[in-house]
C-alpha cells in the first residue's frame, strides 16, 4: 500500500544507535491524517485519497467555513493543511481513516518532500557560485555575471542562462533517508541526516520508491 504523511520540521539532534553509534537526526512531527476524501475513477476519473493535517499551535476552530464543511463530510475536525495523493484503484483507504507514524514502524527507508529556505534576490556569485572579478580598486567588475548580450543577432538572452534571480523556496525531494526511530505516542519521526527546509516548514513523508532495502 502507498503511504505518504503530511508533517512539520521540527529541527535536529542526535541518538545512539544499537551499536552505540552517535547518528544525527531530523526531528519529524508526522500526522496524524485524516482522510478527508476519496476519489474514484468512475466519479472523479482518476483514483486518489485527500489526507488533512494540523500542525501543533493551530486550532481547528481557525479553519474557515469550507475547510470546516469539507472536513464535516468525513466526521473529523477541520484541517488546516490538505494533499491529495494519487492512488491505484485497489487501495483500500475510506473517508475518515486517520494514517499514523505508526504505519510507518515496519519502514526502514523513506523519501521526504519539502521547500527550501527561501534566499530571496540573490546575484550570480551566490546563487551560481560565480568566481567573480578583481577585488581590487578600480576594476570596476567584482561580483557581476559578466557579458549577457548577443549583440544584433539573435538579439535575445538565451532561455537558462545563469543570471541574478530569485533564490530558494522550490520543492526539493531527499530519497532514501533511514528511519531511525519512530514514537507513535508522541507522532514523531526521527530521521538520519538532514531534509530541506526551515524549522516548522511541511513536508511530505512517504515510503522511499527506489530502495532496495
Amino acid at each position: 500500500m502507498k503511504l505518504e504523511l503530511l508533517g512539520k520540521k521540527l529541527g535536529m539532534s542526535q541518538v545512539y544507535d544499537a551499536d552505540n553509534n552517535l547518528v544525527p537526526v531530523t526531528i519529524i512531527e508526522a500526522g496524524p491524517c485524516p482522510v478527508l476524501q476519496v476519489k474514484t475513477g468512475d466519479k472523479d476519473g482518476y483514483s486518489a485519497i485527500q489526507i488533512g493535517f494540523n500542525p501543533n499551535g493551530k486550532s481547528p476552530n481557525k479553519a474557515n467555513s469550507c475547510k470546516k464543511g469539507h472536513a464535516k463530510k468525513a466526521n473529523v475536525s477541520a484541517q488546516q493543511i490538505s494533499q491529495e495523493i494519487r492512488l491505484s484503484d485497489d487501495h483500500d483507504f475510506k473517508q475518515g481513516n486517520v494514517i499514523t507514524v505508526e504505519d510507518f514502524k515496519e519502514i526502514k527507508m523513506v523519501d521526504v518532500v519539502s521547500k527550501t529556505k527561501g534566499k530571496g534576490f540573490q546575484g550570480v556569485v551566490k546563487r551560481w557560485n560565480f568566481a567573480g572579478g578583481p577585488a581590487s580598486h578600480g576594476s570596476m567588475f567584482h561580483r557581476r555575471g559578466g557579458s549577457y548580450g548577443l549583440c544584433q543577432w539573435p538579439g535575445r538572452i538565451f532561455k537558462n542562462k545563469k543570471m541574478p534571480g530569485h533564490m530558494g523556496d522550490v520543492s526539493r525531494t531527499t530519497q532514501n533517508l533511514q528511519v531511525v526511530k519512530v514514537l507513535p505516542e508522541k507522532n514523531l519521526v526521527l530521521i538520519k541526516g538532514s531534509v530541506p527546509g526551515h524549522k516548522g516548514s511541511i513536508l511530505t513523508l512517504r515510503v522511499a520508491k527506489k530502495s532496495r532495502k
